[in-house]
């Protein structure tokens, strides 16, 4: 083992810096702007001797990271990053949502400022800072993982298009970057969340008669029947209200879009109408149950109100769950409440995340765990509360210190 290159100012090794300067590089999707961050990632394990790599699926044009930390040739008899002991893997999303109108903003959305013990800036919560603290978790156990004083691995993920759901994510693990564990660094305020729900997007559409607007009585507008179908989309929604998870809470069906457009132009009555509907999915729902209810939703419009809709649905994700006793859920939870005295208790998210892509494809039992809070996500003036982030890394450090120990004896 060599040892460790001088820090760079280019490529910090405190967690301020190092979050403040990937959310100055502007990520956001779409469009899908990863790339000149994904460099700079694998630039910064570069400067510090860690094996890192450029992945390029699932789009050469937005690369994403894979990173990996593991005992030295000699002390282990590891081949290509295996060891004897179990891989921890840290996942992070370099993508964020648009910033919008930048004139809202008390700072700048790239600007990375730090007062009043925030970070502020687009990404600052969701989640460069949880990219930060997953590459300096890896950074500063890099001697113990080296030496072969902790019996394992870590593996970082910088992946691409989380935020609009697409699948960086899989790419990495489907590229060799997987393992025994999986941490998803989503703000959580570092309560371990061991279930969340599903979701499913669905179009509910119904057809119009274009004509000319100055002759409306020749056509029929599909516009007209906007009050039917938003009424009985709200009727669903309070039904399904009363259906709960002990961890994830309550289903939705909320109304996210609706499109009549203009017809051929803004004097054509339009010949189709249209809504799109955002479902959250518990646990103990499958998605055919999900699509009957649709089914017979519209064919309660049709009967009852002779409206001739039909269904489609989109992007599917199933639920994610691991047992709340798993052990990696015990450790974090554990760790989480003697730093920082988090919450113990199990607990779920009601997002979406990429830890569907561990738990339901790779078969990796993951949580969604990390610093700063959800309700800043997506939000104008964005902030990670740097005490909570600093908070977090060492809650995570010493986690890893505990999962990656030597297996006891059997």
């Amino acid at each position: 083992m060599t040892s460790a290159p001088a820090e760079s100012p280019t490529y910090p090794t405190d967690l301020r810096s190092l979050a403040a300067a990937l959310v100055r590089i502007e990520t956001e999707n779409p469009p899908g702007n990863e790339r000149e961050c994904a460099e700079y990632v694998r630039d910064w394990f570069a400067q510090y001797d860690i094996d890192a790599e450029l992945v390029t699926d699932p789009d050469p044009e937005r690369p994403q990271v894979g990173a990996r930390v593991a005992p030295s040739e000699g002390e282990t008899d590891a081949v290509e990053g295996d060891t004897d002991g179990p891989t921890l893997v840290l996942n992070g999303h370099l993508d964020v949502v648009p910033v919008g109108d930048h004139d809202e903003w008390t700072h700048p959305p790239y600007a990375g400022v730090v007062a009043d013990g925030r970070l502020y800036g687009r990404g600052s919560v969701d989640m460069k800072t949880g990219v930060a603290i997953a590459m300096l978790t890896a950074y500063e156990l890099r001697a113990e993982l080296e030496s072969g004083a902790l019996d394992g691995s870590i593996v970082v993920h910088a992946a691409m298009g989380e935020e609009t759901a697409e699948p960086g994510t899989r790419a990495l693990l489907e590229a060799g970057y997987d393992g025994d564990y999986g941490v998803v660094l989503e703000p959580t305020e570092c309560r371990v969340a061991t279930s969340e729900k599903g979701m499913a997007w669905y179009e509910l559409s119904w057809p119009g008669v274009p004509a000319h607007a100055s002759r409306p009585d020749e056509g029929t507008n599909p516009t007209a029947h906007y009050p039917v179908v938003l009424d009985a989309l709200a009727e669903y929604d309070a039904r399904l209200r009363d259906r709960t998870d002990p961890l994830c809470g309550c289903a939705y069906a909320t109304v996210t879009g609706t499109n009549a457009g203009v017809g051929s132009n803004k004097a054509v009555i339009p010949e189709r109408a249209s809504v799109t509907v955002d479902r959250r999915i518990l646990p103990a729902e499958t998605i055919d149950d999900v699509d009957d209810e649709f089914a017979a939703l519209v064919d309660t419009l049709e009967r009852e109100h002779g409206i001739a809709a039909s269904w489609r649905r989109d992007e599917t994700y199933t639920s994610a769950v691991i047992p709340t006793d798993h052990h990696l859920a015990t450790v974090f939870r554990e760790h989480a409440a003697a730093v920082a005295g988090v919450d113990p208790e199990p607990w779920g998210i009601k997002a979406s995340t990429d830890v569907r892509e561990f738990v339901n494809v790779a078969d990796v039992p993951a949580i969604t765990w990390g610093p700063g809070s959800l309700d800043q996500a997506h939000s104008i003036d964005e902030y990670v509360d740097l005490d909570a982030a600093e908070a977090g890394f060492e809650i995570l450090k010493r986690a890893a210190r505990t999962l990656l120990e030597p297996y006891p004896d059997d």
